[in-house]
């Protein structure tokens, strides 16, 4: 594909960013502590949280332990994955391979009163924008997202419970000291953690797990995917997932033939690769609009190939 040359991939900070904003669940590690204070093992649970200004705010239920522990003790961490809606992590499984994420250390802060009621209003105001965009997509976005799993990958949705459901939630700040990128191979890279505060998350991190999915659960988008294996990268796949996307292109894992060495066996791997935009995709409606022009352009260039255009 040929584009601009401005860089293909984001700045691992941008990653950290977006993948944050991307989630709507995580995992809360906090320090134990037993009825006399002293310190033991880690306890860890998965609980909800939302960004704002850059900060994570996190909602643990009333009765968990989390809320023993950081009295005595307010250090922990808080790791939060990219998405891997369906059809994806049950691929991601099988491989033993995981999804990217972000680990972050600091201090888990009570709120107050007030500012636990100003945070809750926050997600309110998130959640409505959020259903009033999904209503507003155009024609083209709506196919995109027709296939996607809407619950489990809607974060209004999943965020809903925290404000109408009827069990109680500590809501707690987390003051990051440091954050780590993990990849899916298990290799770490600290980032400065002013870095992730600084830069801004992308317009279609809300929304990726709903794109992920929606071109997963359908046939047609995934040989799209394998088309552009081939058209722009000159690569066979015989079957790909979508496996990330930010605003400057996207991750597949594409199912290639690897020929093995000496007399073994030659046998299919499933390999990543990086598809760029020509041009960047700041919204949802331009990334599903250049990914629409880009299988149409596939489709053309393949009957070309083969003597049919």
């Amino acid at each position: 594909m040929k584009g601009s040359n401005k860089a293909t991939v984001l700045t691992i900070a941008d990653k950290c960013k977006n993948i944050l904003a991307s989630n709507w669940q995580g995992h809360l590690n906090t320090i134990k502590t037993d009825a006399h204070g002293s310190k033991g093992n880690i306890y860890t649970s998965k609980v909800k949280y939302i960004v704002k200004k850059g900060k994570p705010f996190i909602w643990v239920p009333e009765h968990d332990l989390h809320n023993v522990n950081t009295i005595i003790d307010e250090r922990g961490s808080f790791s939060v994955a990219s998405p891997f809606p369906g059809p994806l992590g049950k691929l991601l499984k099988s491989l033993n391979k995981f999804p990217v994420r972000v680990a972050l250390t600091g201090d888990v802060v009570p709120l107050t009163d007030k500012k636990a009621q100003s945070v809750a209003e926050f997600v309110k105001e998130v959640m409505l924008a959020e259903e009033k965009a999904v209503k507003e997509f155009s024609y083209t976005v709506s196919g995109v997202l027709s296939f996607s799993d809407h619950f489990s990958t809607s974060r209004s949705k999943n965020l809903k419970e925290l404000i109408d459901g009827s069990e109680k939630y500590v809501i707690y700040k987390f003051n990051l000291s440091s954050c780590m990128f993990v990849d899916g191979n298990g290799g770490t890279r600290e980032v400065d953690f002013e870095d992730v505060e600084k830069c801004k998350a992308s317009l279609l991190a809300p929304y990726s797990a709903k794109l992920i999915d929606g071109i997963n659960q359908s046939e047609a988008r995934r040989r799209g995917l394998t088309l552009f294996c081939f058209i722009y990268l000159n690569v066979n796949a015989r079957d790909a997932y979508m496996l990330s996307l930010d605003r400057k292109g996207f991750d597949v894992l594409g199912k290639v033939f690897s020929k093995a060495p000496g007399d073994e066996e030659s046998e299919y791997e499933w390999k990543q690769f990086r598809i760029p935009f020509k041009e960047e995709a700041w919204d949802v409606e331009s990334f599903c609009l250049q990914l629409v022009e880009m299988e149409e352009e596939a489709i053309k260039m393949v009957s070309s190939y083969s003597g049919l255009g």
